[in-house]
């Protein structure tokens, strides 16, 4: 027989007489004897149990005290737990009486065998303080109290944020040993974690815990299995300060956007206000990058709302230059409204935005044309010739009323053309800078309903999710 078996067989005995009997205790010393606790010490590696056929039984709680933080793009949650782990070990038993009185120790954890429990989505190393001593109680049950920072793997989903809920899986189990060797079963009711953590993170951090729930499985992977506790814990996040930060802000640029429609089109620059407008907006969404979520899987719904309401800020702008060509382009060049132009906008759409005009369609007077029939001459002037062959005008008077013709005469008929001419084609400019007014105008109107349909239903939808989110427990 080698040394080392023969170590092993001493140990293998030992263990018999720890199972026989209880620890000892000498008078005059509180407590079990050093010399029966160390022997306890020496059977660090073997899982005390009497029966290697039955499984030790560990009982977990925790208490969720923070959420330290939470990375949608690593898709990481990292939480703060105070976790406490119950076994029983056979090999640690006495009595009280013999012992004066006491019922409770503290030993090195180290010193002693405990369950390899581990979080089966941990990522990243504990970095927590640790705690070297357990409590033992003189029946043998032992309580390790243990602060783990856990950085787990989570599946979030950022779709609604700021008003996003999440549910992260804690799964807690043996890593090495088999059902056979090792169960796990709840120290408290998932009720009462739930109830102990809300009382610590109820008035922390970002995060609001909703509810703890869980359950018990086995894990089977090949042949072998494990026994499991499955906690789902379900956050949800504060978004007051992403509502005053982000919503708000854009929400005060959308109604200077949306009140821009007032100004009009025809007189003012609409264009270089709204330009302004894209790029104090542009600047915000800048600024505000760092607090928007990013992640490779899915894009938040303010993220989407941010890109609408600046491609709406991009349309209503084209839809400024649009009008203002509208308005002054083909007016200039004398155009006239297309005859589909008249039915489609200024007929149906009219109608459809409840918009109502007087069409001016009055024929131009001619009241006119009878004044220049009075200036016609009707007898050319006669020339008369002298000695030294210089012609010579010679006015024909009619005194009985007939026109009087000269020279001078022709040249005022000439300029009162003109003028007329000049004034007919100031009010054809008039007239079809009327027309295209109205057909801007009823554009305008259109699409600065659209922009109020839209913001309207945006609104509504961001209502609606802030109240689905107070709402839930």
């Amino acid at each position: 027989m080698t040394l080392q078996e023969l170590s092993l067989f001493c140990l293998l005995l030992l263990s018999v007489s720890l199972c026989d009997g209880k620890l000892q205790c000498k008078e005059g010393h509180s407590g079990p004897t050093h010399e029966s606790i160390q022997a306890v010490f020496d059977l660090q590696s073997f899982r005390p149990a009497v029966n290697l056929s039955n499984p030790t039984v560990t009982n977990i709680s925790f208490t969720l005290y923070a959420v330290l933080g939470v990375n949608e793009k690593a898709q990481i949650l990292t939480t703060f737990l105070w976790l406490r782990l119950y076994w029983f070990h056979e090999f640690l038993i006495w009595d009280p009486d013999e012992c004066d009185g006491v019922t409770k120790i503290s030993l090195p954890v180290k010193q002693l065998w405990s369950p390899d429990i581990i979080v089966y989505e941990f990522v990243d190393d504990d970095v927590s303080q640790a705690c070297p001593f357990v409590y033992v109680n003189h029946t043998g049950h032992i309580r390790w109290d243990r602060m783990l920072r856990l950085v787990s793997a989570c599946n979030l989903k950022i779709f609604s944020f700021p008003f996003d809920v999440q549910n992260c899986t804690f799964t807690f189990g043996s890593y090495m040993h088999t059902i056979r060797d090792v169960r796990v079963s709840p120290a408290l009711t998932f009720k009462e974690m739930s109830g102990n953590s809300k009382r610590y993170l109820e008035a922390s951090g970002e995060w609001e815990l909703v509810n703890i729930l869980g359950e018990t499985s086995i894990l089977q992977f090949g042949i072998d299995e494990w026994d499991i506790i499955t906690f789902w814990v379900v956050i949800k996040r504060r978004p007051i300060l992403y509502v005053v930060n982000l919503l708000i802000p854009s929400s005060f640029l959308m109604i200077i956007d949306i009140l821009s429609f007032y100004l009009p089109p025809h007189s003012v620059d609409r264009a270089s206000f709204k330009m302004t407008l894209i790029l104090g907006y542009t600047v915000f969404l800048l600024i505000m990058n760092d607090l928007l979520p990013s992640t490779a899987n899915g894009t938040p719904i303010i993220g989407i709302y941010f890109s609408v309401c600046l491609a709406l800020m991009v349309i209503s702008l084209l839809e400024t230059v649009i009008i203002t060509n509208v308005l002054h382009h083909n007016s200039m060049k004398y155009k006239e409204v297309p005859n589909w132009v008249r039915i489609v906008v200024l007929k149906h759409i009219a109608r459809l935005i409840c918009y109502r005009w007087l069409e001016d369609e009055a024929p131009a007077t001619k009241q006119e044309e009878g004044k220049s029939n009075n200036l016609n001459c009707t007898s050319p002037p006669t020339v008369t010739q002298t000695e030294n062959n210089v012609p010579v005008p010679h006015s024909t008077s009619n005194y009985g009323g007939n026109c009087v013709s000269l020279p001078e005469l022709q040249q005022i008929c000439q300029y009162v053309g003109d003028l007329r001419a000049h004034l007919q084609s100031l009010q054809k400019e008039s007239e079809l800078q009327g027309k295209w007014c109205h057909v801007g105008y009823i554009l305008d109107f259109l699409l600065f309903r659209i922009y109020l349909l839209l913001i309207s239903c945006y609104a509504m939808v961001i209502i609606c999710m802030w109240c689905i989110w107070i709402s839930q427990d």
